[in-house]
């Protein structure tokens, strides 16, 4: 197919709106999905801010950031999908819904529109079978925040097609971003690394080996990492984290990604984190303090 000029996006949260956000300072045409138009109203705000702060330190021009908004549509139905050559998926990490969302998007695409998922774990040949394109389907998992994080991981499905692949790939390096390929196992390249480290730093509170701050400046000050594993965890989202330990236990059947029950605790009192006010951090208070 040709280059890619326009991409649909589905979901307005904050992948969602990160996506549109260096799509259309990419000069591409953005068209964003959400079934609710106040999300909508809300992630054209927060790019909005975003790309003025950008303008603010010398980032981007004025002139780069009044037509990246223009490029920027709305809508709450699927049809405005119709010119699109991609639709990236960004909805929540479950895939039962993600399955409904490509089949309610497939009716209104061109034969030719690649479908891709910004899962950050869930197979994408499972992902595939829910639609009539299998060859044509691929995971584009972008990192958050996606203005900043200069990564996208590449994965393909069994029946991915090299046209499809090549395509995509182009598009991720003219967004700006760094790829790497990874094959179609649980939680890919990243997260398989990344989210069996946080769920040993909640096992490490859990036993009490160390209390929260304690975890946290060692693996910062120790490793050298820029966050904590508890407050990355809540950057993350504690059921973000969890959905993945999920996915690499139920897929890889070994007992060393069992989901720490401390995680599985958190997420059931609804302490998901920064976005929820609460996770191992309280952040009702500045700066957060410790929530145990």
């Amino acid at each position: 197919m040709a280059g890619i000029t326009t991409i649909g996006v589905v979901g307005a949260g904050q992948m969602g709106n990160g996506i549109a956000h260096v799509g259309a300072l990419a000069g591409l045409n953005v068209v964003m999905l959400d079934v609710k138009q106040d999300a909508l109203d809300r992630a054209v705000a927060t790019i909005t801010r975003n790309i003025d702060r950008q303008v603010s330190k010398g980032v981007v021009d004025q002139a780069a950031r009044d037509a990246a908004l223009a490029r920027i549509t709305t809508a709450t139905d699927y049809a405005a999908f119709a010119p699109c050559d991609i639709v990236i998926e960004a909805a929540t990490e479950r895939e039962d819904i993600k399955k409904a969302i490509f089949k309610s998007v497939i009716p209104h695409i061109r034969p030719d529109c690649i479908l891709a998922s910004n899962t950050s774990s869930i197979s994408i040949t499972r992902l595939a079978t829910s639609t009539d394109r299998p060859q044509r389907f691929i995971g584009m998992h972008f990192m958050n925040p996606v203005p900043v994080m200069k990564l996208v991981e590449i994965i393909r499905g069994i029946a991915t097609d090299d046209t499809t692949f090549a395509a995509v790939q182009a598009l991720a390096h003219t967004l700006g971003k760094t790829t790497s390929t990874s094959q179609d196992f649980p939680a890919f390249i990243v997260n398989r690394v990344l989210v069996p480290m946080i769920n040993e730093a909640v096992y490490a509170l859990h036993e009490g080996v160390g209390d929260i701050t304690s975890i946290d400046t060692a693996l910062k000050l120790g490793a050298n990492h820029p966050m904590g594993p508890l407050e990355l965890a809540d950057f993350i989202g504690l059921d973000t984290c969890l959905a993945i330990m999920q996915v690499l236990y139920d897929g890889l059947s070994d007992s060393k990604y069992r989901p720490c029950p401390l995680l599985i605790k958190y997420v059931e009192a609804g302490w998901f984190g920064r976005k929820s006010g609460r996770g191992f951090y309280d952040y009702s208070v500045t700066p957060p303090r410790p929530s145990r």
